[in-house]
């Protein structure tokens, strides 16, 4: 496996594995998302970047958005971490 500090992206080829990369996820304010998205990707065995975790509400306070940076060896287990955030309840979109 290839350290992720020797990767170089290449013009034209789109995602590297393995790679860090960011997600985020939208839903409801109560849903604790804060604590959940983390937790998600975490379940998968995925290296989660924990200072790199940001929270954004909605301009009502209705709904928030959780951003977070993670490792990921390769494309299904990215494919994966959108799976699985979006099979939460309280999880609607991730980008």
């Amino acid at each position: 496996m290839r350290d992720l500090d020797d990767l170089t992206p290449q013009e034209g080829q789109g995602f590297q594995f393995p790679g860090s990369f960011e997600i985020t996820a939208m839903g409801e304010a109560g849903a604790n998302l804060r604590e959940r998205v983390p937790e998600i990707l975490r379940g998968l065995g995925l290296n989660v970047l924990d200072a790199s975790l940001r929270e954004r509400p909605s301009r009502e306070g209705n709904y928030v958005a959780v951003t977070v940076a993670f490792t990921c060896p390769s494309r299904e287990k990215y494919d994966l971490a959108h799976a699985a955030l979006r099979a939460d309840p309280g999880i609607r979109y991730t980008l």
